[in-house]
């Protein structure tokens, strides 16, 4: 069996058929190792035009024309199309092959076989489509054994490892299982002797450089995605690597290897079933924590079954709010791994849990002590928008949706961490629209949440009206907008030079835009009530929009 699937050259001439016709090679000697993927008769000058490549082509050789030059330029036609040989049969047309069609095959390098017996071109078909046809039923045979063997493999409690060692040592050659974005998962390698290939070092040589990811794989590897059952971003979950180490890659192997990838992608589905609930399973504990459903005295217990183990310092409540738009779809368990794997760097214990349906993920993580707030937030909330971008859920925010908000909380023991988790969920809540930030301090935006939590009152929405509804109504019909600069101003406490600076205004301009908002609010905006007032109006309007 050859490269391709089908027989050799050398094997057809040796069938029965084309043996009664007593062949002769008289060009090509050195190449019949060609594979046959096919068997096409014809006797047309153009035949060249009706073939794929890989055929054994038979013919008395009418159509090869009666002048050197048609001859040569027929022999090298079917060589640029890249049958395998070309087969004459010897009789009224030619009583033996003329020395333009020989040194057109020699120097085209096509084999060229004479058969000095007639014989029947449909006989010969039937043989060697019956050979091509056994050998690929042969190769599904060995293909279909690597898939039992897997399948052997996990039913006797083994994973992804067995798997890829199964696969490794039927190829003869290291298997990788890579990412869908080719970072590398697993590594198998075959043999055991001290002549045996580390596969991590070959991977580093052919595939561990972003530059020879990006290249493509290298010539001969065999590249199967393995499928997450989802579009789009979920169509691949990873991507089975193999790589010609040690010998060539056979049809037989690829065949193996995507049946191989259809197991490894139950391993992978029911890995990530069971990392999701037990990611949700710890978003309900904190759930419940943060409700008072789970006492302080019994949290430390429940935590530690879940692999919590915090020591005697503070407790750190950190809850992501994900846009409504990015829940409760997306790849949860990919989110999750996605995150714990960037803390591992951050280097304090972590408790970390999904509640999708509310877009949610709350953590708890265990300090040495308070002074460290502020750093250990700095890395938890690069590590968790890190994580979003790995999960794929992150791309939306460019498409419009509002970016994830991150607020973190008071430390303090396992009863503070209870009202300060439900405290964190909240403020995030009443955090999304404001301006983006790393992260946000769940003290600085008490008024934020009082605002939000009065957001269904009717007596909001009227305080918002009253305070700004007549500049609302000047810039839905009136240019420039007002409320920006209004905005601006608040922004800067009433600081007028810093105010211009920001919006790119002279002083004077500035000036008649803030007597004009004055007029139509019938306000002064030096007075620090109106200025209060306008602040909370402005802060309540993105609740009640």
């Amino acid at each position: 069996m050859e490269t391709q699937g089908g027989i050799t050259v050398q094997r057809a001439i040796e069938l029965p058929a084309l043996r009664g016709g007593l062949p002769e090679v008289v060009a090509g000697a050195d190449r019949l190792n060609r594979t046959v993927r096919w068997v096409h008769a014809g006797e047309v000058p153009n035949i060249a035009s009706l073939l794929k490549g890989g055929e054994l082509l038979l013919t008395t050789g009418l159509g090869l024309g009666t002048r050197p030059a048609e001859q040569r330029a027929f022999v090298h036609r079917l060589a640029d199309r890249g049958i395998a040989a070309l087969v004459v049969e010897l009789g009224p047309r030619f009583t033996r092959l003329p020395a333009s069609i020989v040194e057109a095959a020699r120097t085209a390098g096509l084999p060229l076989i004479q058969l000095h017996r007639e014989v029947p071109f449909v006989s010969v078909t039937e043989e060697v489509h019956t050979e091509i046809v056994n050998g690929h039923y042969a190769l599904l045979q060995q293909a279909e054994e690597v898939y039992r063997q897997c399948t052997q493999a996990l039913l006797e409690g083994g994973g992804i490892p067995q798997v890829l060692r199964t696969l490794a040592d039927f190829t003869a050659n290291p298997v990788f299982l890579e990412t869908a974005d080719g970072r590398l998962l697993y590594a198998a390698g075959t043999g055991t002797g001290p002549a045996a290939a580390d596969p991590l070092q070959v991977w580093e040589g052919l595939r561990g450089q972003r530059s020879a990811r990006e290249a493509g794989p290298p010539s001969g590897s065999v590249l199967v995605d393995v499928p997450g059952g989802g579009l789009g971003a979920g169509a691949v979950r990873a991507r089975l690597v193999l790589l010609a180490a040690s010998g060539p890659l056979l049809p037989v192997h690829r065949m193996a290897a995507e049946r191989a990838a259809g197991v490894l992608a139950v391993v992978l589905m029911q890995a990530r079933q069971e990392e999701e609930l037990a990611a949700r399973g710890r978003g309900d504990f904190l759930t419940d924590l943060a409700q008072g459903r789970i006492t302080a005295d019994d949290a430390p217990a429940q935590a530690k079954v879940l692999g919590f183990r915090p020591g005697d310092g503070p407790l750190l409540p950190v809850v992501m709010r994900l846009a409504p738009e990015l829940s409760p779809s997306g790849n949860w368990a990919l989110l999750a791994r996605a995150v714990l794997e960037e803390l591992a760097s951050v280097g304090v214990p972590v408790l970390l849990g999904v509640r999708p349906v509310e877009g949610r993920v709350p953590l708890l993580l265990g300090l040495r002590s308070e002074s460290e707030r502020t750093a250990v937030a700095d890395r938890v909330a690069a590590a968790l928008r890190s994580g979003l971008e790995r999960a794929g859920m992150a791309g939306a925010a460019r498409a419009g949706v509002h970016p994830p908000v991150v607020v973190v909380g008071v430390p303090g023991g396992w009863a503070a961490a209870s009202a300060g988790l439900r405290h964190a969920a909240e403020t995030a809540a009443a955090a999304q629209g404001l301006p983006d930030r790393p992260w946000y301090d769940a003290r600085r935006l008490d008024i934020d949440l009082l605002l939000w939590r009065l957001r269904d009152h009717p007596d909001l929405a009227a305080f918002v009206g009253r305070a700004v509804g007549p500049l609302l109504e000047h810039d839905r019909t009136s240019r420039p907008p007002l409320l920006p600069t209004l905005q601006t101003f608040l922004a800067h406490a009433g600081r007028k030079a810093e105010t211009a600076r920001e919006l790119h205004l002279n002083r004077q301009t500035l000036y008649n835009r803030l007597a004009r908002i004055s007029e139509l609010l019938g306000t002064d905006l030096d007075d620090p009530q109106t200025v209060l007032a306008l602040s909370l109006a402005l802060r309540a309007r993105r609740h009640t929009l």
